[in-house]
């Protein structure tokens, strides 16, 4: 479930563009005269293939240089975790500097960087930082929402028909999208629920709505703001309440511990 509802949301990250893009091109802040070929040929299909393609190579070459090189060279060695940070940034900035979409690249850096060496320790310890790393910036990140939410009138252009929206996007869309993406998973019925009903927490529609704002005109952009802060404030209660007591009933009912279900680790059965 965890490794389901990290993979999306990294994917998600990166399929996101293309729509940015296309939203983008049709107020006229785009490419004049966008066709529906030209924008599937470039923003969907060239840009997601760089993406993948770059960044599966870029963690290619990273994992040998991690694991493969002789021993006194290996970056393995060091047993730092911030290897993990240089191989976003790297990948990132490489996928970019090429037009392609940066976040499809790290992720497909990521998975070609842990297939390198299935089993490695050091995986453990860069997925150790890399967690630490992302609670220190989200934490940052909500305590500046919070400080927006109440002193900078975030909310102040919200509309029922808006808050009504996020309702479905929250409780029908997500959960629904997520089941029927699921059918044939042949995953069991509480975990294939659990992974549609998480996920959303939006604090990256804050950037692809400063990003859009930022390359073209659009209306209403308080109602935008409004409505995009609204889901991520709903999220984050109505899921960070939730996510622990039931993958903490669900990881006891299979006989993991919640800290190795983090890392899909099984454990022997527990004397109780």
């Amino acid at each position: 479930m965890r490794f389901a509802l990290t993979s999306e949301a990294g994917l998600n990250d990166g399929l996101a563009f293309p729509f940015i893009n296309l939203a983008i091109a049709l107020t006229g802040g785009g490419v004049a005269g966008l066709s529906l070929s030209h924008w599937i040929a470039i923003d969907v299909l060239w840009k997601v293939a760089v993406g993948a393609i770059l960044g599966a190579f870029v963690g290619r070459g990273l994992g040998w240089l991690t694991f493969h090189l002789p021993n006194v060279s290996k970056l393995s060695r060091t047993g730092d975790g911030f290897v993990a940070l240089g191989v976003t940034c790297l990948a990132y900035g490489i996928v970019q500097a090429v037009d392609g979409y940066g976040f499809v690249g790290v992720f497909a850096a990521a998975l070609a960087l842990r297939s390198s060496s299935r089993g490695h320790d050091y995986y453990r310890k860069m997925h150790d930082y890399a967690e630490e790393l992302e609670r220190f910036l989200m934490m940052v990140l909500l305590v500046g929402f919070g400080f927006a939410l109440s002193g900078g009138g975030l909310l102040a252009g919200l509309t029922w028909p808006a808050a009504a929206f996020v309702a479905l996007a929250l409780l029908v869309v997500r959960p629904l999208s997520g089941w029927i993406g699921l059918a044939g998973s042949g995953l069991p019925t509480d975990e294939k629920a659990v992974i549609a009903f998480f996920g959303i927490r939006g604090l990256g529609t804050v950037y692809y709505l400063a990003y859009a704002f930022g390359h073209a005109p659009f209306e209403a952009p308080d109602l935008l703001w409004a409505t995009v802060d609204l889901a991520v404030l709903v999220s984050i209660v109505m899921h960070g309440i939730t996510v622990t007591p039931i993958l903490r009933f669900l990881d006891h009912r299979s006989g993991r511990d919640t800290e190795s279900g983090q890392l899909e680790i099984p454990l022997e059965p527990r004397i109780l």
